[in-house]
């Protein structure tokens, strides 16, 4: 039950950031917000794309703490 836990878990922290980060880009294809927002928008997204990789390496290290996976 534990792996089954932390594998949706970090399913769902991948969708939530998938969904900021397609969020930002379709405020970013509309043009129409200042240019300071989106320089800002498009920085936020590296943030985004940064946070998901440690979730997911994150994932890694807890299944190998928990000896689902030998590292």
């Amino acid at each position: 039950m534990l792996f089954w836990g932390l594998t949706f878990g970090v399913l769902g922290k991948v969708l939530l950031g998938y969904a900021v980060f397609n969020v930002h880009a379709h405020i970013i294809k509309e043009k129409e917000i200042d240019k300071d927002v989106i320089t800002s928008m498009k920085r936020e997204r590296g943030v985004v794309a940064a946070g998901v990789s440690l979730l997911i390496i994150g994932y890694f290290f807890e299944l190998s703490y928990f000896g689902y996976i030998g590292f």
